[in-house]
Order: structure tokens, then sequence, then C-alpha cells
């Protein structure tokens, strides 16, 4: 049996197989019934593995057993294995969420948060600065700071990122209210396009002239991304910095802009 070797690669990335299985599974659809002699030969696993290999398989829900003898198997139709895949895929998600979910009540938890609050206290405000790299872990950032404002959240962005990530913003933007945040939010783009996405989102967003992506929290922390919201979200850049003296500034002429006829 002749198959590419980018194909092997890509069906052992797909459904999470080692190359044996990959190369045992690939053998048996091609074949369509067969014994573990005879996979040996025409998929290049060694004699000695494949017996593991096909147990593995089985487990797995890739092959089925055939009854009698020689013992002999057969390969499940690769719609079948997708459809269990993707159930048990599901079915672990839902499983890990769970805990997750129900984790804050255990005193692994509470263990947890005593160790970070013992290690921060120590940390000065000028150490509480860093680089976010990845569009995803700046959006996680972005939410624990603005969660975590206690008097005012000042917002520089693009309807573009507010839309790309409307759900979040959307409940980030609830709670705040719900909690009497002062909450304001400029975009750089047309007036238009900013009363759209100001009415999806149930808050008031005003278009003015700066083209930047920041976040400022209690005037205390700041985030600031170093590239544009076009580049690819891996390489996006942020910064993190808890710093009143600067922040407190830069809060100061985000008032100004706000303010501005």
């Amino acid at each position: 049996m002749i198959v590419k070797p980018e194909l092997i690669k890509k069906i052992k990335g797909y459904f999470d197989l080692n190359i044996y299985e990959t190369k045992v599974w690939l053998a048996l659809l091609s074949k369509g019934v067969s014994s573990a002699g005879e996979f040996a030969e025409i998929s290049s696993v060694p004699r000695s593995r494949t017996y593991d290999v096909l147990e593995s398989l089985e487990k797995r829900g890739f092959v089925i057993q055939k009854l009698g003898k020689p013992v002999k198997y057969l390969a499940v139709k690769p719609e079948i294995v997708i459809e269990k895949l993707k159930n048990n895929t599901v079915s672990h998600a839902e499983e890990k969420i769970k805990t997750l979910s129900n984790l804050k009540n255990t005193t692994e938890y509470k263990e947890l948060q005593e160790l970070h609050k013992t290690g921060i206290e120590p940390i000065k405000n000028h150490e509480l600065s860093t680089s976010i790299k990845g569009r995803s872990n700046l959006y996680l950032q972005m939410r624990n700071v603005m969660e975590n404002a206690v008097s005012s959240v000042h917002l520089a962005t693009s309807v573009y990122e507010l839309s790309t990530k409307q759900k979040m913003f959307k409940d980030i933007f609830n709670k705040l209210k719900k909690r009497k945040i002062d909450l304001k939010i400029i975009v750089s783009d047309s007036e238009e396009e900013t009363k759209k996405i100001s009415k999806k989102l149930g808050v008031k967003i005003k278009s003015k002239k700066i083209n930047s992506r920041f976040l400022i929290s209690d005037r205390t922390e700041l985030i600031f991304t170093i590239k544009p919201t076009n580049v690819h979200e891996d390489f996006d850049y942020g910064v993190w910095i808890n710093s009143p003296f600067f922040t407190s500034s830069l809060a100061y002429m985000f008032e100004l802009a706000w303010n501005q006829n």
C-alpha cells in the first residue's frame, strides 16, 4: 500500500493517532478486511506491534474485530469515526467545564487563592508590568482587568474589534453597567458604524480620531497594544502596566477627547 507521507501526517493530527495507528487504519481502509499478519505487510508496521495497535484502534472505535479464525478486522467508516470522536470531544469538554465550574467550592481553590495573595503582596506596582503575546491572551487579560474595575473603564478600540468579540464585550459591559462603573468607549470609525455597534452592545460609544487600542481601569492599570487588528492574532502584542502616574495622564487625555464636540 502506497500512501503519501503528507496524508499520513495530516490524518495522524486530525484523529490524534500515533504513526503506527495511522498506518494500520489507512491500510485497513484500503483493504476492507484483513488479518493482523496482512497488516504488517501492507502497512510497514512491525508485526510485533500490529496486535497492540489493532487493540488500541478497536477500543477507540476505528476498527471492529470479526468473529472466527483467523481473527480478522474490519475498518469502521470514516464518517462514523468522526461522529464518535465529535461526541466524545463534546462529552469530555462538558465534563471538564463542570469540573472547572465546581472548582471554586473546593479547598484546593482556596489554597490557590492564598498562594497568589501571598505571592502578590510583596510585589511593587512598577513590577506589575509585562508584555502579552497573542490576541486571545490580550482579550483574556482585558476581561480580567475590566471585571476587577472599581470606579472607571476607558476603552479605545475599533468597531472591528468590538464586533469580533461582541459576546465577550457585551457580557462585560452589562456587568460594568450593573455595578455602575463609569464606562467610556471611543472608536476611530465613522459615526454611522459607531451608532450600529453602540446599539448592538447597549452602551454609549463615541467616534473620535484616536487610532489606538488601549484599556484603562481605575486610572491605574493600562493595557495598550503594539499592533493594529489587521495583523494575524498570533502576532498581536500588548503591554500591561500598573502605574497610576502614567495611566492617569493618559486617562486625562482620553477624557479631553471624550468631552470634545
